[in-house]
């Protein structure tokens, strides 16, 4: 029997996640998901909650891989995911993995939707021709980095009444959206 994203989840359904996980998104918090996730059933709902002010996107996205690939290999067991208290950055692109109707939050939790950021100084030192190659490395990194963090925003919308144009524009200040707000765009599907 696979799911067809019923109507909202009670609030019951919620009491006892199979999967918890607070903090930093770094690779300490994958090893924790990956030890928790392969004890789950193969079979009903399996509530994944988490709370972080954010971390490695790279991170969020291999969890979030977990999780699409997991989804598609079987169809009877729901996962849904459920923020508490914040869902920063990192945390808001793990989320952007769910389909909006297994995405929740609790009440009063402020879901953070910003760009990525980089720290780098670039020194131009050299032949002029290896210059302009480490120039161009930067630049690479940075242009790949954008389409990934917009394919995280698209797939965070897809489906709301948010567009991308508007992600774009309020992303670089940092967005705060409390979680009935985010309910009221299409961004999640429920509050408990």
């Amino acid at each position: 029997m696979s799911y067809p994203y019923p109507e909202t989840l009670p609030s019951k359904a919620f009491d006892a996640p199979r999967i918890q996980l607070a903090g930093t998104v770094d690779y300490a918090m994958y090893d924790s998901f990956r030890r928790q996730f392969a004890m789950v059933p193969n079979e009903g709902l399996v509530i994944i909650e988490l709370s972080t002010l954010g971390g490695d996107p790279e991170v969020a996205r291999m969890m979030g891989e977990d999780v699409r690939f997991h989804t598609e290999i079987t169809p009877n067991r729901r996962l849904v995911f459920l923020g508490k208290a914040a869902i920063y950055s990192a945390g808001a692109t793990f989320m952007s993995f769910f389909a909006t109707p297994n995405r929740y939050l609790t009440r009063g939790t402020r879901l953070m939707i910003h760009e990525r950021k980089m720290n780098r100084t670039l020194q131009v030192q050299g032949p002029l021709t290896t210059c302009i190659a480490s120039i161009k490395a930067v630049l690479h990194e940075i242009e790949h980095s954008i389409t990934i963090q917009n394919e995280g925003f698209e797939n965070l919308v897809r489906g709301s009444q948010i567009t991308m144009d508007e992600v774009l524009e309020r992303a670089p200040a940092n967005w705060y959206l409390e979680a009935q707000e985010a309910k009221a765009l299409g961004i999640i599907h429920g509050v408990i």
